[in-house]
């Protein structure tokens, strides 16, 4: 399927618009998309595209199989089994560019790395091309990969393509809202289950079939040793460098059980807090992790921050190292039904963490298309030591701040939760705030997953607080994304 990828559409369709070469470098998580993003525009586009896919194949069948491809391209044929053999990859760039000729041109060398893995010095073939043959022509030249390191290192000062590209184009998962084009027969409930298993990764969702329970497509995808995703995290990680990736799964290890802090992600890992500096960024730009600072921690301080706190964004790890990991052993007997009792028991409470991850989105949404009362300067939650609220966002220079609450609960969200907000939880949000929050002007907001009391509404109204409950929730947030 290809579903709700128009800004990023939109984005490549910017290079087709500009004159003269350009030459990008497209990148991403294993299965976010990026073939069927990048061919799907390029058979939009109507222009000639030579699409090529690298394989775990020795360096002399990778020139090859690229010089074969690049003859029948030049021909218009589907497949030649001519026989080439090229003596060198500057010989096959130098084929690739007389195919090209002065023609406009998409030329797309996916996955990438594995041709890296076997000629380290693929990047410097590439760059003397680029320099030399590619530079002042109308070709537009992908390079796209799924082992981030290795793609994000092509970009690096010491690379030899540093400085040649024209354009980089990290690619994420997809978010909740377009949940319902892969699952039309569920309700919002289902779905937000769903994503909060799976998340937005394009792959992982034709996976799932809306025609069975949540049991059923748990147990056939994680619970059997032969389940579609029963390596896929340690696939994901070592997508991320060709080394150490132990100490990596140790670090999602330990936040997905809790540990929030560098102080004790590093007690659980037993890797120094210092070395965690190596590790940490890297996981920040794949966003299988996010680095959260209270709203109320000025702009100027919020990368050095000591309140900061590191948590799962991937919902897929998050899930996989909550439930399954720790159960590997019951997998592996065969002990199916008792695992998912164990994940039933708790599974509510944790899907209550992803609704308030896309009420936190919600805000957000609503304040890109001006539908806050103030245009904010940062989205996300506040705590200290003494008060915790799940959803905030503030606006420095007009001093006006909203406070918002989540609760996930069969029954209608009541008055004590309105209540506390308004009456305890702002005057300790405002301590936090410079000359105590004096001249602040406060916004509320109230997000339940079914309704609110009468008398919830009453007092939610007296204030002007917005009251979201899930149906208008993920309405709020499928309008925007349609856009």
């Amino acid at each position: 399927m290809f579903v709700n990828r128009e800004r990023e559409l939109t984005q490549l369709n910017q290079f087709v618009e500009q004159e003269g070469a350009h030459f990008v470098i497209v990148y991403g998580r294993r299965r976010v998309g990026k073939t069927t993003l990048l061919t799907t525009w390029a058979d939009r586009s109507g222009l000639p595209t030579l699409y090529w896919v690298a394989k775990r194949d020795p360096k002399e069948a990778l020139m090859a199989d690229l010089a074969r491809t690049i003859y029948a391209w030049e021909r218009d044929l589907d497949y030649t089994d001519v026989e080439i053999r090229p003596q060198s990859w500057e010989a096959v760039l130098r084929m690739m560019a007389q195919a090209v000729g002065a023609q406009r041109a998409i030329v797309i060398l996916d996955e990438l790395p594995y041709a890296l893995r076997q000629d380290a010095g693929l990047g410097s073939h590439i760059q003397a091309a680029w320099d030399h043959l590619f530079k002042d022509s109308q070709i537009m030249l992908f390079l796209a990969g799924s082992h981030v390191g290795m793609m994000t290192d092509l970009m690096a000062y010491q690379s030899p393509l540093y400085g040649r590209m024209t354009g980089q184009f990290p690619l994420f998962p997809l978010s909740f809202a377009t949940l319902q084009e892969f699952l039309p027969q569920y309700d919002v409930r289902k779905r937000l289950a769903v994503y909060t298993i799976l998340g937005g990764v394009p792959a992982y969702l034709e996976r799932w079939d809306d025609g069975d329970t949540l049991a059923g497509n748990v147990t056939r995808l994680f619970l059997q040793r032969t389940g579609w995703f029963h390596n896929e995290p340690l696939v994901l990680i070592s997508d991320l460098t060709q080394r150490e990736t132990v100490s990596y799964e140790a670090i999602l290890k330990a936040i997905a059980d809790g540990r929030h802090t560098r102080d004790d992600i590093a007690a659980f890992t037993a890797i120094p807090s210092p070395s965690l500096s190596h590790y940490l960024p890297r996981l920040l730009d794949l966003k299988l992790i996010e680095r959260r600072v209270p709203v109320t921690v000025p702009l100027d301080k919020i990368k050095t921050s000591r309140h900061s706190r590191y948590y799962l964004g991937d919902p897929f790890l998050r899930f996989y190292y909550r439930f399954v990991d720790p159960n590997l052993h019951l997998v592996e007997r065969g002990l199916t039904h008792r695992l998912w009792q164990m994940m039933e028991d708790n599974f509510r409470a944790f899907v209550a963490l992803t609704f308030e991850d896309v009420c936190r989105d919600w805000v957000l949404k609503q304040a890109q298309t001006g539908r806050l009362p103030f245009a904010p300067d940062n989205v996300g939650s506040h705590w200290s030591k003494e008060v915790q609220v799940d959803v905030a966002a503030i606006a420095w220079r007009e001093r006006q701040i909203l406070l918002g609450e989540c609760k996930w609960g069969d029954h209608p969200l009541g008055r004590s939760v309105v209540v506390e907000l308004i009456e305890e939880k702002t005057e300790k949000v405002l301590r936090d705030l410079p000359d105590d929050g004096e001249e602040w002007q406060v916004h509320y907001a109230f997000f339940a997953r079914s309704d609110f009391t009468a008398a919830a509404r009453a007092e939610a109204e007296a204030v002007g607080a917005q009251l979201v409950d899930l149906a208008r929730l993920d309405a709020d947030l499928r309008q925007v994304s349609a856009r």
